[in-house]
């Protein structure tokens, strides 16, 4: 029974995402205390702290975005959306147009590729996060970036990834950039 109401969880979610749940229902038939793990983990990546919602997706959405997931970043992009990041922020962040980002917002996609990719530089950056949103909201950016990153991870490893993909924002289709 509890299979049965967790994997109409997931056809909720798919339906209304048009996101592919096939790889959690793979780990809900395969492993009910996996799946359940699972779940678990999936409070951490949704902890937001102090760091306003566009912060925060910048990080969400540039994290699934390094990790080369078009599906995933696109239901970033939509979650975003639903929350009410500004599309043109959110087509910024996708295409890493920093000067079109508001200045908090850039710092965290900023930050997120300095993280990513383990650059020193990151420390300065992380300074300047402690003073606008404390250590609250770093532990909240650090949630969202390394958690996110583990979707796109867990799909490839169950043989469900797929290569980067155009984003589509408020219907308009674009090609993320990565550098």
């Amino acid at each position: 029974m509890i299979r049965y109401l967790l994997n109409k969880m997931l056809l909720t979610l798919k339906k209304r995402y048009r996101y592919d749940v096939r790889y959690q229902q793979d780990i809900l038939q395969a492993d009910l205390l996996a799946f359940l793990k699972f779940i678990g983990f999936q409070t951490m990546s949704t902890h937001s702290g102090s760091v306003p919602l566009d912060a925060l997706f910048a990080a969400r959405i540039s994290a699934l975005l390094f990790e080369d997931c078009g599906p995933c970043s696109q239901l970033a992009v939509d979650l975003a959306l639903e929350a009410g990041v500004a599309p043109a922020t959110i087509q910024a962040i996708v295409q890493r147009d920093l000067a079109a980002l508001p200045t908090e917002v850039a710092l965290v996609v900023n930050f997120t590729g300095l993280v990513l990719t383990r650059k020193p530089e990151a420390d300065a950056l992380r300074e300047d996060i402690l003073a606008l949103w404390g250590q609250q909201g770093l532990i909240a950016l650090a949630f969202a970036i390394s958690s996110y990153r583990v979707y796109p991870a867990l799909k490839y490893s169950l043989g469900y990834g797929k290569a980067c993909s155009k984003v589509v924002v408020n219907q308009q289709a674009f090609t993320p950039r990565s550098d």
